[in-house]
């Protein structure tokens, strides 16, 4: 109710019971006390209640993002409402989490499209690459002082500056905790504000869990369609399994129990109809006359799983080019 005051929002108490309870609360079963207490309560208010966009929009995502309708709703309402906050609190934090190919760094490049003029290509947009950026261990104290120095020139010449970390999982945990400062509420470095900039993050992680509960579903008979972020705990499952695993640098960062991230995205694993329209897609990109029943003999190339049912692509629509030219003449 008190930040409904702050961002000029008709008091409502139906709205404000409605964002509170969309907050993650524990133990499991009884969701007696929040787990992050009121933090990004401004965040999941602004999402629930947004305003249109007109930089984007559901056709942005629609028009070439296929079989992830919870991460365009999301994503539309997340990035809409922050940019439509004239005096956000904390920078836009997006962890974008499934197993190869199904569309994060696709939908990185769509977010970064409709807010810079030269999208991706953007001086404004900075990506880095763990493996690429920070591949040496040994060299771990030169990163931490190239990235800190990176993002905070950035901000200080652009506030709207956005930064992609692609293979988050992979990160060393003292660059993760670099990052940390410049996401916090107010952050304000070296008298510097952050509170415009935005940051997503890409990971694997609890890409798994992700297509597990997606299988659970199918088994139930349930379309996926209707599986939503708060479907089997969904999000929460991602937060623990993220926050559990021994091989991720998000283990051994703070920046997960400190609840920097605004919003954990979930991305499904795809189906045969979803990877068609990924091959139909790439005709075009290639100028090949659209031919559906070729599109469908490319998409049953690819591998799935479970081995027997064959429900999703263990690939996503990742390799679906490369796979298409084999076919053409």
């Amino acid at each position: 109710m008190a930040e409904m005051l702050h961002l000029n929002i008709k008091p409502n108490y139906d709205l404000a019971d409605e964002v509170a309870r969309n907050m993650p609360f524990f133990p499991e079963e009884e969701k007696v006390f929040s787990v992050k207490g009121c933090r990004s309560v401004r965040q999941l208010l602004c999402f629930i209640f947004h305003e249109n966009f007109v930089q984007l929009t559901p056709e942005d995502l629609k028009d070439s993002l296929f079989g992830q309708h919870i991460v365009s709703d999301v994503v539309l309402k997340a990035v809409t409402s922050f940019m439509n906050d004239s005096n956000p609190n904390k920078p836009l934090v997006l962890s974008f989490h499934g197993t190869t190919g199904v569309g994060k760094n696709h939908v990185a490049k769509i977010i970064a499209r409709n807010i810079y003029e030269n999208g991706i290509e953007s001086h404004h947009v900075h990506t880095y690459i763990s493996e690429h950026h920070f591949p040496h261990k040994e060299k771990s104290d030169l990163y931490k002082a190239q990235l800190k120095q990176g993002i905070y020139k950035s901000v200080s010449s652009f506030p709207r500056s956005m930064f992609i970390f692609d293979e988050m999982d992979k990160m060393q945990p003292q660059l993760i905790d670099v990052i940390k400062p410049f996401l916090n509420y107010n952050a304000n470095v070296d008298g510097v504000s952050f509170r415009n900039a935005i940051f997503i993050f890409l990971s694997n992680a609890g890409g798994n869990v992700i297509a597990e509960v997606t299988l659970d579903f199918w088994r139930e008979g349930i379309c996926r369609e209707e599986l939503w972020m708060n479907s089997k705990e969904l999000e929460t499952k991602i937060f623990r399994n993220i926050f559990n695993d021994k091989n991720s640098g998000f283990l051994h960062s703070s920046m997960i129990d400190e609840h920097l991230i605004d919003h954990y995205v979930p991305f499904l694993p795809l189906m045969l109809k979803h990877v068609r329209q990924c091959v139909m897609a790439e005709m075009g990109h290639l100028n090949i006359k659209p031919n559906y029943d070729l599109a469908d003999e490319v998409a049953r190339d690819m591998p799935f799983f479970p081995e027997k049912e064959r429900i999703f692509s263990a690939k996503g629509c990742k390799s679906v080019r490369q796979k298409l030219v084999l076919y053409v003449n």
